[in-house]
């Protein structure tokens, strides 16, 4: 049970005592009555305002097809953010929506976004190794050799410990799909980088149990939490 001034305020709606002028001109019902008092107690559920549910009262969490050129950051000045192709009331939402890790500017694909403590730790704590699967457009060919160094790991230039095992395979002249379990700093680009080859195009086409599919740029679908 939450009251309902909390309730709205968290998930973005308004604040606090607006949620009381929403009640005034009846635009908040329980159970399809009228709520009076936005300081009443209620299952989320069973809350509609102007008739509608309420957006994930239980905790949103939902996978994004980043395009190139938007950026995982709350900061405006750094270009246009990936929340910007989210509804806008999910911006006011406490706790904040947030990316699960990173995609760099030019790297495309599969982005995962919640207001989940849990899960966020869960999908980048290091311990975890949580893989991620890429696909590379590069300006050559994968060699046996490089497979090899991605497969022993390799040690980057400014780290202090090689990267954890990758596997790496040609699945289209100059496409590789990369599999790494860790998320450093431009990790796939400088391990190419490393074995003399250059990423033209980065796309990111899975992350743990979470699998991009048909979802096209720009575009994002809710799911389920927990």
């Amino acid at each position: 049970m939450r009251r309902v001034d909390q309730l709205l305020s968290a998930l973005g709606y308004c604040s606090r005592k607006q949620a009381q002028e929403l009640c005034d001109d009846e635009r908040v019902t329980v159970d399809g009555a009228p709520l009076a008092r936005a300081s009443t107690k209620v299952e989320p559920r069973s809350v509609r305002v102007d008739g509608e549910p309420l957006e994930f009262p239980e905790g949103l969490v939902v996978m994004l097809h980043k395009p190139v050129g938007v950026v995982c950051s709350h900061d405006d000045r750094d270009g246009r953010l990936v929340y910007e192709l989210l509804p806008e009331r999910w911006r006011r939402r406490d706790p904040v929506v947030t990316t699960v890790g990173r995609l760099d500017k030019d790297t495309s694909g599969l982005l995962l976004l919640t207001d989940q403590g849990p899960l966020v730790h869960r999908l980048t704590s290091p311990k975890h190794h949580v893989p991620k699967v890429y696909r590379a457009t590069l300006d050559g060919q994968v060699s046996p050799e490089v497979a090899t160094r991605f497969s022993q790991g390799l040690l980057l230039e400014g780290d202090d410990e090689p990267t954890l095992p990758a596997s790496v395979t040609m699945v289209e002249p100059k496409v590789a799909e990369v599999t790494v379990q860790e998320g450093r700093y431009h990790q796939v680009r400088r391990m190419f980088a490393a074995c003399g080859l250059h990423v033209q195009a980065l796309h990111r086409v899975r992350f743990g149990e979470f699998e991009l599919g048909s979802l096209a740029p720009g575009e994002w679908r809710s799911l389920p939490v927990g």
